[in-house]
């Protein structure tokens, strides 16, 4: 299974001391204070693509339980240095725990997964999920998959074939629309999928 094309993971692996300095002081989302907020104390958290490890740092703090990951070593290793802890170096399609998490954490990472390979991903990281785990994801919304101007592939979903990928055994799907940009400073829809694992 390729779930990143060869010119998005040699983007992040080139450039990720770049994009880590660029990334890592950004302020706390609203998306990431409502996930936090809505995990008992120490909950057991895995982060899928952490990139600086920004957001690791973040729930840390909160004295969640985190398991940081990223797909590409040179990341992980900026992340690593960024937390001060090992960040281990998972491909998501590598991802085979099973009722191991509270919550999973996939900001802006699963949205370079093709299409054709999301749904598979989005069962495994339902897997690792506890009954009624929580988990968060962002994408880029379009009609139709395509490249961004540094050749990072994007799968571009729309709200329908977002929820048709996600598929069953989650107890809620909620989906928000915000406009915003990205590394390449485009505006750009966003899609924030919050769903909870059925028990």
């Amino acid at each position: 299974m390729d779930e990143k094309p060869d010119t998005t993971r040699h983007f992040y692996a080139e450039k990720a001391a770049t994009y880590a300095a660029d990334t890592v002081d950004q302020p706390v989302s609203a998306h990431l204070r409502q996930f936090t907020a809505a995990l008992a104390p120490q909950a057991r958290v895995l982060e899928l693509g952490c990139g600086s490890g920004r957001d690791s740092a973040v729930m840390l703090a909160k004295g969640l339980t985190v398991t940081p990951t990223d797909g590409t070593p040179e990341m992980a290793a900026q992340a690593t240095a960024s937390l001060g802890r090992p960040v281990a170096v998972l491909a998501f399609g590598d991802l085979c725990d099973e009722a191991a998490y509270d919550a999973v954490w996939a900001n802006a990472c699963l949205l370079h997964v093709p299409r054709a390979d999301l749904a598979g991903i989005l069962r495994r990281i339902q897997r690792a999920l506890v009954p009624g785990g929580l988990f968060y994801a962002s994408y880029k919304a379009g009609t139709a998959e395509g490249l961004d101007r540094f050749g990072r592939y994007y799968n571009f979903p729309d709200e329908i074939w977002l929820r048709q990928a996600y598929g069953a055994g989650w107890s809620s799907l909620v989906l928000e629309e915000t406009r915003g940009s990205g590394y390449d400073g485009v505006p750009t829809p966003w899609l924030h999928m919050l769903a909870r694992k059925a028990i």
